[in-house]
């Protein structure tokens, strides 16, 4: 017999090592950092920064790969449908060959157009070249184990997130410092550290594979794995979680641009504020995959009731934690911009925008949250709308409170602040009417995935 407190368990149960992933992601950040900044030249941590960051925003475009895989799968293990099962990772796997090897035969156009956007110093960008041809190599790797990550997570088991989290970090760390401080690489170093730990992630990532796919009933279909035909779910969903990657990409873009186009100092304390909003994803993220694999997994089963209670406990949870941060902020953010930077003016334009920071959880839990449900629920087009609504009120709010208002800096918050919140509103409003029409168990109506 069920308990009260079972949803808050299976929630808990499923978000903690998300979270604990996420706490590495830094780390490593941290040691790339610090490897290559001992370095004679700092043109090598600059191009190492430039590289870094193309593949960031190129890699997150394709984290539709996870998202996508994790709601149709959830919703398979609901309906107890080991075949579907099987074949979802078949088909994601490869769908992330043939774009990881598309990536790598379109490198040379791609880099030269990442980093025409990022605009770098001239011998930063050489340095930044040479480390991109070497991130590519592993494009197959990265998006197989996206593909891996969300199967997983799909049949909620979230520990294998974090057994090949602190995998890929750990021996991307341990060849950093081999490869840049014990052979006296350079940049190239740290390229091919992180190439080599995607590869040894993804071997991981299948071993784990080959062991869930013993215990599986079902068996691999030819023809859902080779006809095109059959991969129309995939793609459909895939596609407006494309779109609307790149719409949060476009909004992240230009934020920053903006902020640069005030000065350095705007940009550095920008980017410091960003941390806040990092540190806060780390928390909701978790509790946001939990409600992907547990809202999924009731939607095939059509049992409303386990739907309610898994969005109830992913809630309470999603709360609590941006309680936390909203107070941490508003107590702490003056230490916390201190721990980030030592630049005084930096430290003191930053702490003239905080009170952004204390308000922005409250905004931004709801799409952290409503995001979790509607991948769950395959509702990718809902979730696409909601970034199209957000950028119509975005790019205006911010022409207004920049320009007639003259609000300069605060005019770029208060314009990212309501992107954020438009958001979050458009989702609350789709989850409240399919909730009246067709999360009820009232209606028959398709499920928005399935139209």
């Amino acid at each position: 017999m069920p308990t009260a407190n079972a949803p808050n368990r299976r929630v808990w149960t499923l978000a903690w090592p998300i979270i604990l992933s996420n706490v590495t992601v830094p780390l490593l950040g941290l040691v790339d950092t610090a490897v290559v900044g001992h370095l004679p030249e700092s043109r090598f941590l600059a191009g190492v920064t430039l590289g870094a960051t193309l593949f960031s925003f190129l890699y997150w475009g394709f984290g539709f790969l996870r998202m996508g895989t994790t709601g149709l799968t959830s919703q398979a293990v609901g309906r107890e449908d080991d075949t579907a099962v099987r074949n979802l990772l078949g088909q994601s796997l490869l769908l992330a060959a043939l774009i990881g090897t598309l990536l790598i035969a379109l490198s040379q156009p791609l880099t030269a157009l990442g980093l025409w956007l990022l605009d770098g110093s001239r011998e930063a960008t050489a340095l930044a070249r040479e480390y991109a041809a070497i991130r590519f190599l592993s494009a197959p790797a990265v998006l197989a184990n996206y593909a891996i990550l969300g199967w997983f997570l799909g049949q909620q088991n979230s520990r294998v997130t974090l057994a090949i989290m602190v995998t890929t970090n750990s021996v991307n760390i341990v060849l950093d410092l081999i490869f840049v401080a014990g052979l006296g690489m350079t940049s190239d170093g740290v390229a091919w550290a992180t190439v080599i730990a995607d590869y040894t992630a993804l071997a991981l990532g299948l071993w784990l594979v080959r062991r869930q796919l013993r215990a599986l009933g079902g068996r691999f279909l030819g023809e859902r794995l080779w006809r095109l035909a059959a991969y129309t779910e995939l793609f459909q969903v895939n596609g407006q979680l494309f779109l609307r990657t790149l719409g949060l990409l476009f909004a992240t873009a230009f934020f920053t641009r903006q902020g640069a186009s005030q000065g350095d100092v705007i940009l550095a304390a920008n980017a410091v504020l960003l941390q806040f909003v990092m540190l806060t994803s780390y928390g909701l993220d978790g509790f946001a995959h939990a409600a992907e694999a547990l809202t999924g997994r009731a939607i095939g089963r059509r049992d409303w009731r386990e739907f309610v209670s898994a969005v109830a406990a992913a809630t309470r949870f999603s709360l609590l934690t941006t309680g936390a941060a909203m107070l941490v902020f508003a107590v702490a953010g003056h230490l916390l911009i201190a721990l980030l930077t030592d630049l005084p003016k930096v430290r003191d334009v930053a702490a003239d925008y905080l009170p952004w920071m204390v308000l922005m959880p409250a905004l931004a839990v709801w799409s952290y949250l409503l995001d979790g449900v509607f991948i769950g629920a395959t509702a990718t087009r809902e979730m696409r709308n909601s970034i199209l609504a957000g950028l119509a009120v975005y790019l205006p709010a911010w022409w207004l409170a920049t320009g007639p208002l003259g609000l300069g800096n605060h005019g770029l918050w208060l314009a990212f602040v309501l992107f954020t919140a438009v958001r979050s509103a458009t989702l609350g409003g789709y989850y409240l009417y399919y909730r009246r029409t067709r999360w009820s168990g009232q209606a028959s109506a398709a499920l928005p995935g399935e139209r």
